[in-house]
């Protein structure tokens, strides 16, 4: 039976995802600037494409200092609520999250998939191309398989 969820549920929750969304984003444009200064594009030379690189990874650097701690902090937080009160964990916000954070991951990872076939099928397959692919995919999948396990956890309980 669903239980009704506090102001405080609501903020927790939100702020939760939200930082989940940008640590992942961070996270994903932190590898994109990696490939980006290991494996340097022949086409794009000079000052400009190589300071833009390090001026993205700072921002996604700094989005991970800042916004992971408030992702880790949230998460335990509202575990910590779980093992006080579990009937708090049915909650249908959190579903609607979880599921939606499914939903959003499942489709980044067709997407990707269809994003590599299409390239492999044009012949424009680079071992810069394929990195950033398999970084999505993997960060993706993580995300996915991660909600899919919590979800299916909840049920059970």
């Amino acid at each position: 039976m669903p239980v009704k969820t506090t102001p405080k549920e609501v903020f927790l929750h939100l702020l939760e995802f939200v930082a989940l969304y940008a640590v992942v984003i961070g996270f994903i444009s932190l590898l994109f600037q990696y490939v980006n200064l290991l494996i340097p594009d022949v086409l794009e030379r000079g000052f400009y494409a190589t300071s833009s690189y390090y001026s993205i990874a700072r921002r996604a650097m700094a989005t991970l200092i800042v916004i992971f701690p408030v992702y880790l902090f949230t998460a335990k937080y509202l575990n910590k609520l779980y093992l006080a009160r579990p009937e708090r964990q049915h909650s249908r916000l959190r579903k609607w999250l979880g599921y939606f954070t499914l939903f959003i991951a499942g489709g980044t990872v067709l997407i990707d998939l269809v994003t590599l076939i299409y390239n492999f099928l044009q012949g424009d397959l680079t071992t810069r191309f394929i990195l950033k692919v398999l970084s999505i995919l993997l960060v993706a999948a993580l995300v996915f398989v991660y909600y899919l396990w919590d979800l299916k956890r909840d049920r059970e309980a």
